[in-house]
């Protein structure tokens, strides 16, 4: 069974627990997939692939950080509160992110593959360092990984 399947049917489990945010959270996602199809210029009838459907997953939790982020900065606790609880059932759906200490490992490695020395080549090291470590690892850890070995 495909990843979209496997959510779509947790539609109907969420109806049945009457588990609201669990429900609104798979719905926001088959939406999600549908909209994904048409930009593809397929039909909603379609399947995603797995590597699709995490792609959107990965744009949820992105959006609902920077929701988290927002709401944290403007005093909001009551309006983070939900995005938190919701961003913990996304990030189930990924699969788990390497720990920064792998990533250091293979940026040093990368580094000294490319011949980095200095901030000047900073972009084109994020950018080859993203493309091995896509979908493996966090965005925001490989900056942070790439930002402290330049330093």
């Amino acid at each position: 069974m495909t990843l979209q399947q496997n959510i779509k049917d947790q539609v109907k489990e969420a109806m049945k627990a009457k588990d609201a945010v669990r429900l609104g959270v798979v719905r926001g996602l088959v939406s999600s997939f549908t909209n994904e199809l048409l930009n593809l210029k397929r039909t909603p009838q379609d399947e995603l692939s797995d590597e699709e459907v995490l792609n959107v997953i990965r744009r949820a939790v992105k959006q609902r950080k920077d929701s988290i982020d927002q709401f944290t900065k403007g005093g909001r606790e009551d309006l983070a509160a939900p995005e938190k609880e919701e961003l913990a059932l996304l990030e189930a759906y990924l699969p788990a992110s390497m720990p920064r200490e792998e990533v250091m490992t293979i940026a040093k490695a990368k580094m000294t593959e490319m011949g980095v020395i200095d901030k000047s080549k900073m972009g084109m090291f994020m950018g080859a360092l993203m493309k091995d470590l896509k979908g493996k690892a966090d965005g925001d850890t490989v900056k942070s990984v790439v930002e402290e070995l330049l330093a």
